[in-house]
């Protein structure tokens, strides 16, 4: 894996991986991850959730995972029928959402995970739900 790779691309690329191939090797994981860890100690994820993902209680797996995980942010629900997350925290933290958005809650089906790094915001402090687009 190349040091030169975007937090998203990885994030991406481990998605696809987890797609199209179950079987990825541990080496391969083991670079992922190691390469989210050197990246800085605080980041902030944009994802947006697609598929199966609102009526089956994903905005509170969301909430709980977050939580548990440490993560800052909102989610919430959008017209299409996504679900939208903006989370931020540490390198680990955000891999560990990431996986658990890609996982979703037993009732959903999760179909993709899209995922952009963008802007640090300073001073939050909860993890929330919101209600409106």
């Amino acid at each position: 894996m190349s040091k030169n790779t975007s937090y998203k691309g990885a994030l991406m690329a481990k998605d696809a991986m987890m797609q199209t191939d179950r079987h990825t090797s541990e080496q391969d994981m083991k670079e992922l991850e190691e390469w989210v860890a050197s990246q800085g100690k605080l980041l902030r994820m944009r994802a947006t959730v697609s598929g199966k993902v609102q009526g089956v209680g994903f905005r509170y797996f969301a909430s709980i995972a977050a939580h548990k995980l440490n993560v800052t942010g909102w989610v919430r629900n959008l017209r299409d029928g996504s679900v939208q997350v903006e989370a931020q925290g540490s390198q680990q933290a955000l891999f560990a959402m990431y996986e658990k958005l890609c996982e979703g809650p037993e009732w959903s089906r999760v179909m993709h995970v899209d995922v952009t790094n963008i802007p640090v915001l300073r001073g939050e402090r909860t993890f929330r739900v919101e209600y409106d687009e």
